[in-house]
């Protein structure tokens, strides 16, 4: 199924020459990132598996979540602004299912480094595992 804000993100990437531009283009993003509450900047909220030091937040509001994070590397911070703008708004069983293209459609997923895409992996675990979290809660209510 495709997805009107990956194909977005596939079209900007592509409009991209090299992958000198397409990580400035990542910097860029880091300013785009939902500012993560300062009390939530601790090891609670800290993704095991990223080598720079990655936060995540969600809340569920009327039936939908929202992220917000932060890192302490900047490309790090435009992945991760990357992942909250495909993932924020969405159901909690939408984002279980969301088949995340856009990393493998952008070359993101084989322009990382092992390390980078280790951590790209543990940040989309850890918001996926939110989303259940959520929707279980959910099912509870």
């Amino acid at each position: 199924m495709n997805d009107r804000i990956q194909d977005e993100i596939i079209e900007d990437f592509s409009g991209i020459d090299n992958w000198m531009d397409k990580y400035d283009y990542l910097i860029e993003l880091s300013d785009t990132l939902p500012e993560i509450d300062p009390t939530h900047r601790t090891d609670k909220y800290l993704i095991n598996g990223c080598q720079s030091r990655v936060w995540v937040d969600a809340r569920l509001e009327d039936g939908k979540i929202y992220y917000s994070a932060d890192s302490d590397a900047i490309i790090t911070k435009g992945i991760i602004a990357l992942l909250i703008r495909v993932m924020n708004g969405r159901t909690p069983q939408e984002i279980a299912d969301l088949d995340l293209y856009f990393i493998d459609a952008t070359g993101l997923s084989e322009n990382l480094s092992p390390t980078r895409s280790n951590g790209l992996a543990a940040m989309v675990k850890q918001m996926k595992l939110y989303a259940l979290a959520f929707a279980q809660s959910l099912h509870k209510e």
